[in-house]
Formats: C-alpha cells, structure tokens, sequence
C-alpha cells in the first residue's frame, strides 16, 4: 500500500460477511481476522478507518418483504468481536451514509476506527449505483479494497466508488493483494506438472473452469456429483447418481479437448455408494460407471482416492477447488479429507498448492491443514471467476483512472 494514510481518513471495504448463529454469535471469523493486518498497517501510520462491509443478503429479503432486516443482519453484531481482535474501541454508524454518517465522520479522530452500516441495507448498492458510491467517497480521503471475496461483484462499495478516486489515493488491501498474487502462481508459468482437483455436484457450476483448467494444467482430477455426468456420457451405468442431462455433450467436449491439448483427465474408478441421499443408511463402494438404480454414488471410493493420491503427489502445483463427496455427512466425507491430507503432504514435500472454494476450504480448515497447504482463498466465487480468466470489477475499477 504505497499511500500515506498520516492524518488521512480512509474508507475501506472489507468482507465481513460472516456466518451468524441464532443468537447472532459469528461462528466462524475467518474473513475478519484475515482484514486485520491491513487495518493495522493503516492505523499505525496514522490513519483513521471508514469501515464498511456487506453481511448477508438483505436486499433478496427488502425485495420479499418491503422491510430492512435491521436486527438480523446489522453489522453491529460485528462490534465487540473486531473490537476484541484489533484490541481497540470501534465506534459503529447505524447508517453507511447520510447526515449521521457524515457527522460520525467529521468527528472521527486519528487512530479511531468506525464501523458502518451494512451496505447492502443501501438499495443502490448491488446496483453500483454512482449517486451512493459518490456519497461514499466523499467521506474519505483515500479507499482501500480489501474484500476479495466481493471483487466479482460490481457494487457501489466495491467497484464504482474506487472510480471517485485517484490512481495514488486508492490501493488494495495485503488480503485483496495475496489472493491475485496467488492466483497468478497457478495462472501465469506455474511449476509443473500442475493438477487441478475440481468437484462439487454439477458440471454446470464449474464449465468455465474445467474449459480454462484444460489449457493449463497437466492433470485434471474430477470428483463430486459432477463426475457421474462424465460416466453418463461415456455410457456408464450411474443408478440415481446425480446427472445433468443437458451437460452429456459439455462433458464429452471436455474430455475430448482435453485428449487433444495432452491433459490427463483422472474420474473416480469407484465410489461410495447408498440407496438414498442420507448419513442413516447401509453404504456399499462400487465400480462408478456400474452404479444400479436405487443406489447413487455419494463420494469417491478407497481405488480413487488411490489413484487421484498418486497423481497429486507427483504434482509441483496444485488447484483444489470443490469437494470430492457429499462432505456434510460423515459417511461420505473420507474422499474429501484424504484428498485434504495429499493435498497438505505434498505441499510439505516442496510443491505450491491453491485452495479456493467451499467445501474444500471447509476441510482443510477442520483437519487444521491450513497452515500446511500453500493458500486458502477466503472467496469462493471470486476465485473462481478469477480461475476462469474474467475480469473482476472490484479489480479493474481500482486501476481505472479517476472519473470526472
């Protein structure tokens, strides 16, 4: 960040949207703690901070019901925890703009940190709406984007208020800055070989990045309810395994594509399978593509796990992005946690490995890996669009040159 925030007021858009529990008690506070280094850089050179994040999806529900969800998705319930880890006062504004946004503002002393309210209570802002963004950055002196995990999405906070500032007024943030560095170790002269471990339930949530995986890795593992597809179109037997019938030929396409560019594709030989879609049922493993109706094939089984293992520890660079399994139930989580630990073991043994979304960075949180895999993306979906070559609007509007 090569800005002076001495004495400078500086807006900063974080992702703080963390899961809440009945009692609104953050369950998991991953995204805050990761924002922590960048609101201490600024405070310590003298800074005041303008903080302002998103926390759930209140405009789907002011569209529903006509009503602001104000007790259920407040940033308050936010406070005292980010109180408790920058070990410090935060004030809080019940409004992101407006008279007392402005007044909280003007008052705000060197060193003080204060905490607006949600966004996304703002109806213009998942529009990116200009008169909102400017009301936004007439509060500070300079911004800072820190929120990854929002830089796909082109809302007033995120993108169009970054315009309402100069080149040498706006910076990212180091959590903004050490997840594109990241993502350019797999996309730009990765070591090889390079595997892509690539799962979750449909072939249609992850096209785009199967297509773009093609023209840079070495391998491609696939796991998940999306394999079954993959079987499907060659002919297999897949039972009541989850299918997308419209994405027969998509899959066919790939792995076609994939033999013509040289990439290995690597589907699970067997699977763990049940007669329904339940943790309370009798399993059974089964060759993949000989899968009988009633039974569906719910995580990859001990042959596959096997195979993928080996393919991943002869790796030098790794992407893992989705589960292997139903990882939710224990009875079909094995596939995902023994990817977890090659991932993690291999890794160790000198290669570089990227873990970006969901179910995959859920375990590898759980079996406390994090700090043995290279890095854990803390956005999901900005990762992946990033992995599939677009252009993030959080990213481009913070180069783009100071609108009039």
């Amino acid at each position: 960040m090569n800005i002076d925030f001495n004495d400078k007021k500086v807006l900063v858009r974080v992702d703080y949207n963390v899961p809440l529990n009945a009692q609104f008690e953050i369950t998991d506070d991953t995204r805050m703690t990761a924002s922590i280094p960048t609101l201490r850089y600024i405070l310590d050179d003298g800074g005041s901070i303008i903080l302002m994040s998103h926390l759930g999806r209140p405009d789907k529900i002011i569209k529903e019901t006509g009503v602001v969800p104000r007790e259920k998705l407040t940033l308050q319930h936010l406070q005292k925890h980010l109180s408790d880890l920058l070990q410090m006062p935060i004030l809080f504004c019940p409004e992101t703009v407006g008279p007392k946004a402005r007044e909280m503002v003007a008052n705000l002393k060197k060193g003080e940190v204060l905490l607006m309210e949600n966004t996304r209570f703002e109806a213009g802002e998942t529009k990116g709406d200009t008169v909102l963004a400017k009301q936004m950055a007439d509060l500070a002196d300079c911004y800072v984007n820190d929120a990854f995990g929002t830089a796909h999405r082109e809302h007033s906070s995120t993108a169009t208020v970054a315009r309402y500032f100069p080149k040498s007024k706006k910076s990212f943030g180091f959590l903004m800055d050490a997840e594109l560095a990241n993502a350019e170790k797999i996309l730009n002269n990765p070591p090889r070989p390079l595997t892509a471990i690539i799962g979750g339930a449909k072939v249609s949530d992850k096209i785009l990045l199967l297509k773009k995986m093609i023209h840079l890795v070495d391998h491609l593992i696939i796991g998940g309810g999306m394999a079954y597809t993959f079987f499907k179109a060659q002919g297999g037997e897949i039972g009541n395994s989850l299918v997308e019938v419209d994405k027969l030929d998509t899959a066919l396409e790939v792995m076609k594509e994939a033999e013509l560019k040289g990439v290995k594709i690597h589907l699970p030989e067997d699977s763990v399978i049940a007669e329904s879609f339940s943790n309370e049922v009798p399993v059974k493993t089964q060759k993949s593509d000989e899968i009988q109706a009633p039974w569906m094939g719910l995580d990859i089984g001990p042959k596959a796990v096997d195979a993928f293992t080996e393919v991943i520890k002869q790796s030098k660079a790794i992407l893992w992005n989705g589960p292997m399994g139903v990882f939710e139930m224990s009875n079909f989580a094995n596939g995902t946690r023994k990817i977890a630990l090659a991932v993690a073991d291999t890794t160790q043994k000198g290669a570089y490995s990227l873990v970006g979304g969901g179910d995959s960075v859920a375990a590898i949180q759980q079996m406390d890996l994090s700090e043995q895999v290279s890095y854990v993306s803390t956005g999901g979906g900005a990762m992946l669009e990033l992995l599939e070559g677009k252009i993030l609007p959080g990213v481009s509007a913070m180069k783009a040159e100071m609108e009039a």
